[in-house]
């Protein structure tokens, strides 16, 4: 019996034994064959991520919610085969792996500079009125040049913006056209820009025509076919979208704590199916009807009602009942999710509101992202994690909104409220990778006043700016030169421009004085000119126009410029004091004369007036302190047509160099003391200097102002109360416990 039970209970576990290898086995080919699928599916490109692999993490509210990758938004496209979408994407972009070093020609720039060409129109082709204003920029900008050979740049007459194949604005059979062009060489050193690509219901970023070795300023490209530092992303705006200037930023006040009536908002369509709609068919989980309000229509397309859902009514009641600008006006943040295509209006419209924008647009690479650092100001979501929103931008601090919306305000005046400005500041960023060694910087891009008017040819060193000594911890100069302009010959040792150039010389601040000799008749000889401490350079223009005392003479070597005319009446504390004033405000002009403009409802224009009034929006440069930087600015930045019109006239420079200053700071000049006479009246009447008795001389400054005003595309002057005097300035004090105390006797 014993026996028996030891014989059964071997071959049980003899029978266990048996069991366990053979399962054991099958486990055991079954993990190797699926090991060798995995390597096999490895080399053949496919890769499944684990759960935990599309999982993000935030370690700050304001950084982007999770790092973009394609790959892993696959799952999001699984109609799309890996065959089509790479079929997809070499049809967009053949020079797929292009970059400036391998397919930008830089012999072309070194020679003559950065100029860029613009091709001749074609008869007979159509251009939309986007694109028009874009050549139009151009041409009105510093860089073109008429003459191909100067060229460095081309851009195509040719009108690209819409390559829409459903749309009216598509222009037909432009890849042969673009062939044709002799100066094409597959697409080397040209710039195309491009609005809208693709149709529907895909639509891709194929812009319908080889571009070849060309580069690409292009709305809503994505981070998978965008070429870095090759490519530039522009935003998407508006046939509407002024060509100059532009309208300024809503925000008015820094209003503490900055919360506004909704915390975030967005009125838009909503699309059922296809590309774009997955977003927005889900807002409705975030609408909380309160401070949340995310509104969407289905009502839109000839066909709507045949597609529409169970919420479509629901959701068209609730839309109706609000007001888009209303909420826009008064959002704290401004949702901003893809459409059909990945950018939206919407972006450009809730930077000029101060609306912050929460960007729900998986694979977009925002506007001029090479240089502007979007999350100063912009919260960068993830599609895929809407639901998070909310609680996201409640846990953002007061302080740090309000930076936020103050950042909108820059970025959107400084590179986005017109045409003009997008067009620049795309050129500037590939001037800026041809010539490195003194490209800008971060801190220039993302500060005011901007990369527009920080030109990097003055200097490479931030410190020679006005606008950056706080961020460098720097002081302001400590020393001016006074530049004294002469139109009139020196007949007598009592002219008014040799007290002037002594009081000028007896100031503890003066390095310097130059005297620019604009008169007809020879130089005086050196015994003509009075005994100083300091240097006094004459120096003879050689056009003798009324723009060449604005030009940037190697002969200034400080940073602040004392402006004169030779028949200015300043004593040398007041040009002590006016220097002081100036060192707290180094990127403004400071002086003494004040003038104002106004609008003429009548005339339907701007005027210029010189009646004393309770406020003033020029400083004129007879009697001013500025940065020399401006005389760079002057001479580079503005164009030949406004230095022209100031030379003929003989008249007007000072309007000019006040509106080129307040555009560049929006702000407005600081005058010094209240003084009604600057002028000596002891000068001849038939004098070059007595323009100011000229009956033409105040019609001229009218006709200015309206000429000025239109090129910058809006008025930059601004209006001030402000005037700075002297501690106890005419105070009934003893006249012993003032610092400057001639000021009051004059």
């Amino acid at each position: 019996m014993q026996a028996k039970k030891r014989y059964f209970i071997l071959l049980s576990a003899g029978s266990c034994l048996a069991l366990l290898f053979y399962f054991g086995g099958l486990h055991f080919r079954a993990s190797r064959s699926h090991s060798r699928r995995d390597e096999h599916s490895g080399r053949n490109g496919l890769h499944h991520p684990s759960p935990d692999h599309f999982w993000p993490r935030f370690p700050d509210a304001l950084r982007p919610f999770v790092p973009w990758d394609p790959v892993e938004n696959e799952d999001s496209n699984a109609h799309v085969s890996p065959r089509q979408k790479r079929d997809a994407n070499s049809s967009i972009y053949k020079g797929k792996k292009c970059r400036m070093e391998s397919c930008f020609d830089f012999t072309l720039c070194k020679k003559n500079g950065f100029k860029v060409y613009v091709y001749p129109q074609q008869k007979g082709e159509k251009i939309a009125e986007s694109y028009q204003n874009i050549l139009a920029a151009i041409e009105g900008s510093r860089f073109y040049t008429s003459d191909p050979s100067q060229a460095c740049l081309f851009v195509l007459s040719l009108d690209t913006l819409d390559r829409d194949q459903l749309s009216p604005q598509y222009v037909h059979n432009l890849r042969s056209k673009v062939q044709s062009l002799h100066l094409w060489n597959n697409g080397r050193n040209h710039l195309i820009f491009n609005l809208y690509s693709g149709t529907w219901p895909d639509y891709t970023e194929d812009v319908g025509f080889d571009i070849g070795q060309a580069m690409l300023a292009k709305a809503s490209i994505s981070t998978e076919n965008f070429r870095p530092n090759f490519d530039v992303s522009i935003p998407l705006f508006s046939k509407d979208h002024p060509r100059t200037g532009g309208e300024r930023g809503f925000l008015k006040f820094n209003t503490i704590p900055p919360l506004r009536k909704y915390m975030l908002v967005f009125k838009g369509k909503r699309y059922l199916t296809g590309i774009g709609s997955d977003t927005r068919n889900a807002l409705y989980h975030v609408h909380n009807g309160e401070d949340v309000v995310l509104l969407t229509t289905c009502k839109h397309g000839k066909d709507w009602q045949k597609h529409k859902d169970s919420r479509c009514d629901r959701d068209n009641t609730e839309y109706e009942k609000y007001d888009y600008r209303e909420m826009l006006h008064n959002a704290t943040f401004c949702l901003v999710p893809r459409g059909r295509r990945l950018g939206s209006f919407r972006f450009l419209e809730a930077l000029q509101a101060a609306c912050v924008p929460v960007m729900l647009s998986n694979g977009w690479e925002l506007p001029f992202s090479e240089v502007i650092n979007w999350n100063r100001a912009a919260v960068i979501g993830d599609e895929r994690l809407l639901l998070q929103i909310p609680s996201t931008i409640r846990s953002i601090h007061q302080d740090k909104i309000l930076a936020l919306r103050q950042q909108t305000q820059f970025l959107w005046e400084a590179y986005f409220s017109s045409v003009e400005k997008i067009v620049l500041t795309t050129l500037e960023i590939i001037q800026d990778r041809i010539f490195k060694h003194i490209s800008r910087n971060s801190l220039i891009w993302n500060k005011h006043p901007g990369g527009l008017f920080v030109l990097p040819q003055y200097s490479s060193y931030l410190g020679d700016f006005p606008y950056y000594y706080a961020n460098l911890g720097l002081k302001p100069p400590s020393k001016f030169t006074a530049v004294i302009h002469a139109v009139t010959p020196l007949v007598s040792q009592s002219q008014p421009v040799l007290k002037l150039l002594v009081a000028a010389a007896k100031s503890q601040y003066c390095a310097q004085i130059i005297v620019l000799w604009n008169c007809d008749k020879p130089l005086p000889a050196k015994h003509r000119w009075p005994a100083t401490t300091v240097p006094v350079i004459v120096i003879e223009g050689e056009s003798k126009v009324m723009s060449s005392r604005f030009l940037p003479y190697d002969n200034i070597i400080t940073d602040a410029v004392l402006s004169l005319d030779e028949d200015t009446v300043l004593s040398t504390t007041e040009v002590d004091f006016a220097f002081t004033v100036w060192q707290s405000f180094p990127e403004r002009i400071v002086g003494y004369p004040a003038r104002s403009h106004f609008w003429d409802n009548s005339k339907e224009r701007w005027g210029y007036t010189s009646k004393w009034t309770n406020d003033y929006s020029m400083v004129l440069t007879g009697a001013a302190i500025y940065h020399k930087y401006y005389h760079y600015l002057y001479t580079h930045y503005l164009p030949a047509s406004l230095k022209n019109m100031v030379d003929q006239l003989a008249n007007c420079e000072d309007i000019l160099m006040n509106f080129l200053v307040s555009a560049v700071t929006k702000l407005p000049p600081i005058k010094v003391t209240q003084k009604k006479q600057y002028k000596e009246t002891m000068m001849g009447q038939t004098s070059r200097a007595s323009r100011w008795a000229d009956p033409d001389h105040f019609a001229q400054r009218q006709s200015c102002m309206n000429t000025f005003a239109s090129w910058f595309g809006y008025m930059p002057l601004i209006h001030s109360q402000m005037r700075l005097d002297p501690v106890l300035f005419k105070d009934q004090v003893s006249i012993l416990r003032k610092k400057y105390r001639d000021i009051e006797r004059l």
